[in-house]
């Protein structure tokens, strides 16, 4: 990112920027930046292309014509799926690409071993932008309230980040409703985070394995009714069920070499709130419980996958434990 930063900042812009990861929050307002910076508002000389199987022809066509009254002509292709296939006649094209032109790709998905990836790295710029790590959100999430005039303790935003979670659109949302509750008081309190924020998914997930553990399937079920009717998907709801569990072993197996809550959170790159939960999780599982549970989730998602099962019913038998 330091380097988007300062090609935005100098105003001196490559040939072609890639810009991928599963942070959505962060490749938006990248790409917004470099818009901005590149076209200065002017609509003229900016094309967009959405979606898979883009005009080929037409992009070049586009990056040989001269821009109008400007330096540059910026072509913004997202979602194209050409880094994972028929990339091949932009490869070929990027070397000789008139300088007056840039292309600007935001991908969900790329193959680092196509030749179109290597060929954005050779000569402009790629981009990966993921999750931030806690330290990083709260310095962001701390920013954006002082900005407001607002103030928060370190505890009370390890709490509001453990609720809302890492995705950095949700954060913005949910701090937009605190500095919009808290009014003209200087400081969020902890009592303000429980009014007036709402639980992340992971959140949700954690009080489903909870439930788990506690054998209350009813419990389990409804927190996944739940999870359905806020239109998540079935497939998404068994990743996060298999990424906690493998947070929770990880968590148990540090603290069973002696490691302190604050070293956990820093050698796994987690909020301490977060590895509070696993530990108390933790407890209520054996080591073999844990890894089998992890070795459901595999295999509900290779049934899902290979059409064995479908996804709803899948991750229904491994809350129910009908699945072992």
């Amino acid at each position: 990112m330091q380097t988007l930063n300062q090609d935005i900042k100098d105003q001196h812009f490559r040939p072609a920027y890639l810009l991928y990861g599963e942070e959505a929050f962060l490749k938006n307002s990248y790409k917004n930046r470099l818009k901005e910076a590149i076209t200065c508002g002017d609509t003229m000389n900016f094309a967009s292309f959405a979606g898979k199987n883009p005009d080929i022809d037409e992009v070049i066509r586009l990056a040989d014509t001269m821009p109008f009254f400007a330096e540059r002509r910026l072509i913004l292709l997202e979602d194209s799926g050409l880094f994972k296939s028929g990339g091949d006649a932009l490869v070929k094209y990027l070397p000789q690409m008139p300088d007056t032109a840039c292309l600007l790709f935001v991908e969900s998905e790329v193959d680092k071993r196509s030749r179109l990836y290597k060929k954005v790295k050779e000569i402009g710029y790629v981009a990966e932008l993921n999750r931030q790590n806690a330290a990083q959100l709260a310095r962001w999430a701390g920013g954006l309230l002082a900005k407001e005039g607002k103030k928060i303790t370190a505890r009370d935003m390890e709490f509001f980040l453990g609720l809302v979670g890492d995705d950095m659109e949700n954060i913005r949302m949910e701090l937009e409703k605190l500095i919009s509750y808290t009014g003209s008081r200087e400081v969020v309190t902890q009592d303000d985070i429980r009014t007036i924020c709402s639980e992340h998914i992971t959140g949700k997930i954690f009080e489903m394995i909870a439930a788990i553990a506690n054998g209350q399937t009813r419990r389990a079920m409804d927190l996944y009714e739940d999870l359905l009717s806020l239109k998540e998907p079935p497939m998404r709801i068994l990743f996060l069920i298999a990424r906690q569990f493998n947070q929770i072993l990880q968590v148990k197996e540090l603290a069973a070499q002696s490691m302190d809550r604050g070293t956990i959170a820093s050698r796994l790159k987690i909020q301490p709130f977060i590895v509070g939960r696993a530990l108390s999780q933790a407890k209520r599982f054996t080591r073999e419980e844990i890894l089998s549970y992890v070795e459901l989730c595999v295999d509900m998602e290779e049934a899902v996958k290979s059409g064995r099962l479908e996804d709803r019913l899948a991750v229904e038998l491994l809350i129910t434990g009908n699945a072992k």
